[in-house]
């Protein structure tokens, strides 16, 4: 049996049965001619039975001779229009009706079983016809294997709707969603287990097979060593659950989400769903994988073709991929639960500004980012603006409303913890695990609160940055989530140095977002120095600043004196023990310990002298203003500490210690 290919107008190629016969029907088949026989046909399909049929009884009561030519000539021509799989699959099924070897794929079942019920070859009308032989490999062949299963599912994609009908495309669905439910996943994704804290143990009892590396119940050769995969099994493995990952995301959208929703119905494991949305999201939105953007060229010539899906497909196809992603759990760990990261969510996060997708979809997405915040980076953040309603360069909203979830999301945490310890009944356990909450929730504020001054930093030189944005985003976390200020003062710094044209009002609002007393010394020293700063703030440092030496002074000589007292002692041991050199030595220390102090003692007197010309300053202009609006300059430059600021003219906080 050959094929061969012939030209013609109106029939395009056509197909020979190379028996030594002369044919004596043609069909045809999505624009094909097949020159066939009529017997082997009609003995395997009911349908090309009756139609042959009626053929040769309207040729036989037809008598008129000059017609006979004619009517002989369309005989011998029937077509079956909407075959299902085309003329490939009839090509197929007519090998099978002569008795040839067809050979039956995953790819190819399902449309064999199409074309079986279309043709009605089934066993009523001959052994072991076309439908017993395609359900029996469906069944023994595809519906047993998840990878099988979705290749005859993608098949079935351009055999609807008699596929749905025949219920191939639900079976395959129950298929690909409840082997892996079933099964055991490190086994049948080679992902690497432990067999519980006594694994060795756990081995002992377990036979010789049980310790197998497995896939789709076969046994690869590669044995677990002390229940954990070999790094080479655990990457071979990776490679196939990333290969069964990619067969899924070549699904169309329909079907995809028929899968995920039955894996969700089967309680299939949250990383294997997760998982398979981002490679589908990756594969089915251009742009989204930052790794691959660099293929620019190549999407542009296929969306130019038209083999991307339009926009409208883009934004269902995201909002499918939003609201299936698996609940965060949340967990008292510092690490990020499940496979999606906060890279890919922040991803979706952009698509989903540039598609516009729905409210409902952006603001989920952000309360997953917002579950995970702490993981999140500087580039994360920097979302570009993509509406034309917002002036500045960065999505400064959106990322404050992100920072409003974390909190919220902290909020509820402890709520939730004392609703369980009222049931608990170790009381031990349940305090040390609040605290453990506690703990971590607090080191999560400090990374996000970092994270949240050095964006401000960053977007700080957008000259559109209005100052009421730029105070709510800064003041939008808690005091205790900054162990000091340094990052605020340096995006306030940023931020005046880039908009003078403020007015003074603006400008103290703007420094009004740090708390001066969390500057630390070297903060303050730049901060006193700062032209761009109002006088207010000035004053401020300059009066914390002084409290801070004052207090680092007094610590450090009370610090030398305990140090002194023992380096004394033990100097005197020594000495008794013949270490001279060892006193020699501490005595030296305690010299340059000295100059230090001395050091920063001259540095508190010359801040005191700064604030005493200062407060002078003050005086001379209060006294040149009427007598009812003495306190108005006070109120401006706001100075809430009175005279205490700069009374002070002690020479030095701790007297030296004569030698």
């Amino acid at each position: 049996m050959t094929m061969a290919a012939e030209k013609s107008t109106s029939r395009g190629q056509a197909w020979f049965c190379t028996t030594g016969l002369p044919t004596d029907i043609v069909i045809e088949v999505g624009g094909m001619s097949f020159h066939l026989h009529k017997f082997p046909l009609m003995s395997k399909s009911r349908q090309l039975h009756q139609l042959i049929t009626e053929r040769e009884q309207k040729n036989g009561a037809d008598g008129e001779e000059e017609e006979i030519e004619e009517v002989e000539e369309d005989f011998h021509h029937i077509p079956l229009p909407d075959f299902p799989g085309g003329a490939e699959i009839f090509e197929a099924a007519a090998k099978f009706c002569y008795g040839v070897k067809i050979d039956i794929t995953a790819w190819n079942a399902a449309a064999l079983r199409c074309a079986a019920e279309y043709l009605e070859m089934t066993e009523e009308f001959a052994e072991e016809n076309l439908v017993s032989r395609t359900e029996r490999f469906l069944a023994q062949s595809v519906f047993r294997s998840p990878r099988e299963s979705v290749k005859a599912l993608k098949s079935c994609e351009d055999l609807l709707p008699m596929a749905e009908d025949l219920g191939l495309v639900q079976r395959c669905v129950d298929s690909i969603a409840t082997r892996p439910a079933s099964a055991d996943m490190s086994s049948l994704f080679g992902w690497p287990i432990k067999d519980g804290s006594s694994g060795r143990a756990a081995d002992a009892k377990l036979p010789q097979s049980a310790a197998a590396a497995l896939w789709n119940g076969i046994d690869t050769g590669i044995r677990r060593k002390n229940g954990l995969r070999s790094t080479a099994a655990s990457a071979a493995a990776a490679v196939a659950v990333d290969s069964w990952f990619e067969d899924l995301a070549a699904l169309s959208l329909p079907f995809y989400k028929r899968v995920i929703s039955a894996m969700r119905a089967k309680d299939l494991n949250a990383d294997v769903i997760e998982g398979s949305l981002i490679s589908y999201a990756k594969r089915s939105i251009p742009g989204l994988s930052r790794s691959n953007r660099h293929h620019a060229a190549g999407t542009a010539a296929a969306a130019s073709s038209g083999l991307l899906p339009s926009e409208a497909e883009q934004r269902e196809l995201l909002e499918t991929v939003i609201t299936s992603l698996p609940q965060s759990k949340k967990k008292s760990s510092s690490s990020s639960s499940g496979l999606v990261t906060t890279r890919f969510l922040f991803g979706l996060l952009r698509t989903a500004n540039i598609l516009r997708a729905a409210e409902a979809s952006r603001t989920a997405l952000e309360r997953r980012i917002a579950s995970q915040l702490e993981h999140a980076t500087l580039d994360d953040l920097l979302m570009p603006s993509y509406s034309y309603l917002v002036e500045t360069l960065y999505d400064v909203d959106c990322v404050e409303r992100i920072v409003g979830f974390f909190l919220e999301g902290l909020e509820e945490r402890p709520a939730t913890a004392a609703a369980a310890e009222e049931d608990a009944d170790d009381d031990d356990e349940e305090e040390e695990a609040a605290g453990s909450s506690l703990c971590i929730d607090k080191n999560k504020q400090l990374v996000v609160g970092k994270l949240v001054d050095t964006y401000l930093s960053e977007i700080a030189s957008d000259a559109n940055l209005k100052p009421d944005k730029f105070c709510n985003l800064a003041v939008a976390l808690p005091d205790h989530a900054r162990m000091f200020d340094d990052g605020l003062y340096r995006s306030v710094d940023v931020y005046l140095k880039a908009h003078p044209r403020i007015t003074e009002e603006e400008r103290e609002r703007v420094c009004g977002v740090m708390d001066c007393q969390k500057l630390t010394l070297e903060a303050c020293t730049h901060a006193a120095q700062n032209e761009r700063l109002p006088l207010r703030a000035v004053v401020q440092v300059l009066f914390f600043e002084q409290l801070q030496l004052r207090r680092a002074i007094a610590g450090t000589l009370m610090a030398a004196e305990h140090e002194e007292e023992e380096e004394d002692e033990a100097a005197e041991g020594e000495r008794r023990e013949g270490g001279g050199w060892r006193a020699a030595t501490a005595i030296r220390e305690n010299q340059v310990l000295r100059l230090d102090m001395d050091s920063m003692r001259s540095r508190v007197q010359g801040l005191e002298r700064e604030c005493s010309r200062m407060r002078k300053a003050i005086e001379r202009m209060d006294r040149g203003v009427a007598a009812g609006g003495r306190g108005k300059l006070a109120r401006r430059l706001g100075c809430k500490f009175g005279t205490q600021v700069c009374v002070s003219h002690h020479r030095t906080v701790v007297a030296p210690r004569k030698s």
